[in-house]
């Protein structure tokens, strides 16, 4: 079958370079007909899986749409070019393919495209290079912002942020947080402004910044519906355990579903969050008697369950 499908290839591959061929009657070279064939050829190495030689036959049909100036085509063949990378565990160079790709999509004027492709990649580098998929979601959040489309551009800056956090680079997570707060605001999103919010407390208390906290609680009052709301009681008890110290409060505010069942990545920031200057999660832990053989194991249950239950 694999070698059925070889042969296949190669035979539209000797059609596209006859079709590039010019004689006395035919003057100029036939680009879209290569092009189309070195994409039936590129699905047949992809089929016997040469995957390599399916990545320069897509770079072919790419190269014959360029010179027939179909960019959008063009680029469709490269994108599929930088997923036969894929196919070989060559996610770099997938990736370059696919931004080259996205480039063209621009030049053609079809942003959407573009930064579909760019989520697209980002999925694929996500597992094995954090920073560059950050890197391609706030492209993709970019190309969506400039077309006036702010919720598929916030939904995309929402990943950047949870990935900023899964890689401890807090202050950038706090600007792509805000960012993505103003646009849920200027789409009248209001829940999602709540829980970007909170999102934003938990970020602030782990950069050891009470007012910057604080500030974006006292600047949420705006928000219709937060005053009062559960997400606001809940970060301003919190903001108060931690002013006052009191790791009995923040226990129980980060230990409630509320920020239990955020995004993981927050909900982790929760779970790890401690107060200044204190020794544990809980006064009554840290004050339990030490003397009693009963009473000491407490904690530690606590403990388990706190953590087993939010990770």
């Amino acid at each position: 079958m694999a070698a059925q499908k070889i042969n296949e290839a190669h035979e539209h591959i000797a059609k596209a370079e006859k079709c590039l061929k010019t004689s006395l009657t035919k003057w100029k070279p036939d680009y879209d007909s290569a092009a189309s064939e070195y994409a039936k050829a590129a699905v047949c190495f992809k089929n016997a899986k040469q995957f390599e030689q399916a990545k320069d036959a897509y770079l072919k049909e790419a190269e014959y749409h360029t010179e027939n100036k179909t960019l959008f085509h063009a680029a469709k063949a490269i994108e599929q070019a930088g997923m036969m990378m894929k196919e070989q565990k060559k996610m770099p160079e997938a990736i370059q393919y696919i931004e080259k790709a996205c480039m063209m999509y621009m030049e053609n004027g079809t942003p959407d495209t573009a930064a579909m492709a760019l989520d697209r990649a980002g999925k694929l580098i996500e597992p094995i290079n954090l920073d560059k998929a950050v890197d391609l979601y706030q492209k993709a959040a970019g190309v969506f912002e400039n077309e006036d489309r702010l919720r598929q551009a916030a939904e995309l800056l929402g990943k950047a942020s949870r990935l900023l956090v899964r890689l401890k680079r807090l202050d950038d997570a706090a600007v792509s947080l805000q960012k993505e707060k103003n646009m849920y605001k200027e789409i009248e999103n209001y829940p999602m402004c709540f829980k970007k919010t909170t999102a934003q407390v938990l970020i602030h208390l782990h950069r050891a910044d009470f007012v910057a906290a604080d500030k974006c609680v006292r600047e949420s009052y705006s928000l219709p519906g937060y005053s009062g709301s559960e997400d606001c009681v809940a970060m301003e008890t919190l903001l108060q355990g931690y002013d006052e110290q009191d790791e009995d409060q923040v226990y129980r505010v980060c230990n409630s579903p509320l920020l239990k069942y955020m995004d993981n990545d927050y909900a982790k920031l929760s779970i790890s969050l401690r107060v200044p200057g204190g020794g544990g999660k809980k006064k009554k832990a840290a004050a339990a008697p030490q003397g009693g053989a009963s009473g000491a194991p407490a904690p530690a249950d606590e403990d388990d369950d706190y953590e087993g239950g939010l990770c």
